[in-house]
């Protein structure tokens, strides 16, 4: 048994699906499916009778559903301080502990909505961080480039 303190996480143990190796700085653990490994604690804790911890709550924003605090403030209509505030202190109030489970639970069956507004927030975020680099071709108008701030624009 290994126990699976990713995030924070202390009540998480894998039975299996991970190798101990050595490493020249010692031993270290190499998880299979991380991917499958995360939707399957994120499906347990949204379906868990007791209310998220903070801890939870945050993986299951960051991890299952790739959200920064700020995209999952947005879609729950509060400012990114009490998405802060909730996932440091553990205390949510249940109708945001309802709330994260719907999405997540939606997301993961596909839901296109849901899908789209969580793709269409992490678009915008990653807007904040490129410029818009604009061009007019001739013959056919103006066409536009997203650039990432770090690249030099010439």
């Amino acid at each position: 048994m290994f126990h699976y303190t990713d995030g924070g996480l202390k009540n998480v143990w894998l039975q299996n699906g991970f190798e101990v190796r050595k490493t020249p700085y010692g031993k270290g653990v190499a998880i299979h499916d991380v991917d499958g490994l995360t939707k399957a604690i994120c499906l347990a804790l949204t379906n868990k009778s007791s209310s998220l911890t903070g801890v939870e709550f945050r993986y299951v924003r960051s991890g299952g559903m790739l959200l920064s605090q700020a995209g999952l403030a947005s879609m729950m209509g509060v400012d990114v301080q009490t998405v802060a505030r909730w996932e440091k202190h553990g205390r949510l109030p249940k109708w945001a502990d309802k709330l994260i489970r719907v999405l997540f639970i939606a997301h993961v069956d596909g839901d296109q909505a849901i899908s789209s507004v969580m793709a269409r927030i992490s678009a915008v975020e990653r807007l904040i961080h490129q410029n818009i680099l604009v061009r007019e071709v001739r013959n056919k108008g103006w066409r536009s480039d997203l650039v990432d701030v770090d690249k030099a624009i010439s």
